[in-house]
C-alpha cells in the first residue's frame, strides 16, 4: 500500500515554492488571454474581411497553428529564435510570447464564429445608417459577439491555465515547477505530484461552475 507522507503538506512548501509558480501561471494566462483575443480580433476580421490579401494570410496562420502541438511551438521558439537574433530570450519570455501567438489561433475562430452568429440584419441596419465598415463592427458587431462568445473564451481560458504546465519543457517556473521543485527537496514526488493535480482541478473546476453560471444568466438575457 502507498503511503503518504501528510507532513509534505504544509505553509513552506506553499510559500517557498507553490506561490511563485502559481503566481507566473496566472500571470501567464491573463496575459495570453488578453493579448490572444486581441491578435485573434484582428486574425479574425482579415478572415471575413473579404479582401483575399488579407484573407489568406490570416487563414494560413490560424490552420497552420491550430495543426501544431503546442509544446513543439514553446520548444521551436525558445530553442530556434535566440540561434537567429543571437542572444537567448529566456523562457518566461518565450512562454508569454508564444501562448499569444498560439492562442491568438484558437480565439480568432471563436471571434469570427461569434461574429457570424450576429443576424446579417444588424449589418444591414448599421449600414442603412451610414456607417462604415470599421464603425459597424466597433459599434454594432462586436458589442453583441463579444457577449455571445463570453463563455467560449472564459472556457478556452481555462484550458490555457492547464495548458501552462506545459512550459515546464523550457524550465519556466510555473506552478508545476513549483511542486517538482518542492518533491525533490523533500524527497516526496508522489507527494508532491498529487498535490499539483488536486490544485489544477480545484482551480480548473471553480472555473468551470462559474462558466457554466454565467452562460445560464447570458442564455437568460437572451
Amino acid at each position: 500500500m502507498l503511503t503518504l507522507d501528510w507532513s509534505f503538506y504544509n505553509w513552506d512548501v506553499i510559500s517557498n515554492f507553490v506561490l511563485k509558480g502559481l503566481q507566473f501561471s496566472l500571470m501567464l494566462t491573463v496575459v495570453a488571454t488578453l493579448g490572444g483575443v486581441a491578435f485573434g480580433t484582428v486574425l479574425a476580421l482579415m478572415r471575413l474581411s473579404g479582401r483575399a490579401w488579407l484573407v489568406w494570410p490570416a487563414t494560413v496562420y490560424v490552420n497552420g497553428m491550430r495543426s501544431i502541438p503546442l509544446v513543439m511551438v514553446i520548444l521551436w521558439f525558445f530553442l530556434l529564435v535566440p540561434f537567429v537574433i543571437g542572444r537567448p530570450i529566456g523562457a518566461e519570455a518565450s512562454a508569454v510570447i508564444t501562448f499569444i501567438a498560439f492562442e491568438a489561433a484558437y480565439f480568432s475562430e471563436i471571434v469570427r464564429a461569434g461574429i457570424q452568429s450576429i443576424p446579417r440584419g444588424q449589418v444591414y441596419a448599421g449600414q442603412a445608417l451610414g456607417l462604415t465598415y470599421g464603425q459597424n463592427m466597433r459599434y454594432v458587431i462586436l458589442p453583441q459577439a463579444f457577449r455571445n462568445m463570453l463563455p467560449v473564451f472564459l472556457t478556452q481560458t481555462i484550458i490555457l491555465f492547464q495548458d501552462t504546465s506545459l512550459v515546464y519543457a523550457i524550465g519556466a517556473y510555473d506552478l508545476l515547477k513549483g511542486f517538482e521543485i518542492a518533491g525533490k527537496n523533500y524527497g516526496r514526488p508522489i507527494e508532491a505530484y498529487l498535490a499539483a493535480a488536486v490544485v489544477y482541478f480545484v482551480i480548473c473546476y471553480s472555473l468551470s461552475a462559474l462558466v457554466k453560471r454565467l452562460h445560464a444568466r447570458i442564455a437568460i438575457i437572451r
